[in-house]
């Protein structure tokens, strides 16, 4: 009986410490240096929204200067922290237009060079947000 109980003991603390670092390493830090130190603002048409851990996405629509069409995928925060500043997702609809500031991948192949971790948005209600999950002050000159 003893041993049976120690088994036990073993396999539910093996489970646990097994179940904490699965979950650890779910989430991810981006390495240094990946991304610009300065910020891009672009200005677009809402896509899509993809609304689901591990972090929203907000697939804009802008276009360039030479007047193409190109695809922005602005990686936001956690579903659970954007909604920790009052955002659901229903706040975004496809058509809107926004503005973004956002911070772009340094070295990339063409065509995935738009890339970017959103900083703040401005949605198509004019109110401006931190959709980093930082909840930083929304600088004066966004």
């Amino acid at each position: 009986m003893k041993s049976l109980l120690a088994v036990t003991a073993f396999a539910t603390g093996a489970c646990l410490v097994l179940g904490v670092a699965v979950t650890l390493a779910a989430h991810h830090a981006h390495p240094p240096g990946v991304f610009n130190d300065t910020f891009s603002e672009v200005q677009g048409a809402v896509k899509e929204v993809r609304w689901g851990p591990p972090h929203v996405w907000v697939m804009l629509e802008v276009k360039s200067a030479e007047g193409e069409l190109q695809l922005w995928p602005l990686e936001a925060a956690s579903p659970s922290a954007l909604q920790s500043m009052g955002l659901t997702s229903s706040y975004l609809k496809a058509g809107d237009t926004v503005k973004a500031r956002c911070r772009r991948l340094r070295v990339v192949e063409k065509g995935k060079d738009n890339d970017c971790i959103l900083g703040f948005l401005k949605g198509s209600d004019g109110k401006a947000r931190d959709w980093s999950g930082n909840n930083a002050a929304v600088p004066a000159d966004f």
